[in-house]
């Protein structure tokens, strides 16, 4: 356990608000169609909400594997839609150090979902990677291969997200820039 989520679990605050989140959490226990699903993430959101003070969250393990869940390829693109409403709210309250630490948790659910998501969802999917993925930099070499993998759908020629995928792919651009990517991709492939 990391040493900053050792110490806030001595404050009643954090306390009172994972006894919050964790009873959004049980509602998916009871969910057995699609809206159950939207209701329970719609109530999820709201717990994570109901306190900012805290980037670090509560339940993290438990979070992640309900949003993965309803990422499933089975589900109407509403619950996909609403699940990346979720991490959205996630990412924006957790912020970039603790988004890098727990990229692995997140990314599960995320990763896979280009290759199945509607029409509807891609360009959601695509605003996230690069609002909150892309400025991680090298933090996100631990998951590169993963992240590339799970755009390589997206690069269908013709496709409507294409350019979006490229971009993504290549997040460094060109001229003085550039040379944070090929340190970044040096250091992925092990050389320099």
């Amino acid at each position: 356990m990391d040493p900053e989520e050792q110490e806030l679990l001595n404050d009643y605050r954090y306390r009172n608000y994972s006894s919050v989140i964790e009873k959004a959490l049980r509602n998916f226990e009871s969910s057995s169609e699609w809206a159950d699903l939207i209701s329970s993430l719609g109530k999820l959101n709201k717990a994570l909400q109901s306190n900012l003070r805290y980037s670090l969250l509560p339940r993290r393990l438990v979070i992640s594997k309900r949003l993965a869940q309803c990422l499933h390829p089975a589900l109407p693109s509403g619950v996909h839609l609403k699940a990346l409403e979720t991490y959205e709210i996630i990412f924006k309250i957790v912020g970039t150090k603790w988004l890098a630490k727990d990229l692995f948790l997140y990314s599960c659910g995320l990763f896979p979902l280009l290759a199945h998501a509607a029409m509807s969802v891609r360009p959601v999917l695509l605003g996230l990677y690069e609002k909150y993925f892309l400025p991680l930099q090298k933090l996100l070499l631990p998951s590169l291969q993963a992240f590339v993998v799970g755009l390589l759908p997206g690069l269908e020629e013709g496709s409507e997200i294409y350019d979006r995928v490229t971009v993504c792919l290549s997040p460094w651009g060109s001229g003085p820039a550039s040379h944070k990517h090929s340190d970044i991709c040096g250091e992925a492939r092990g050389g320099d």
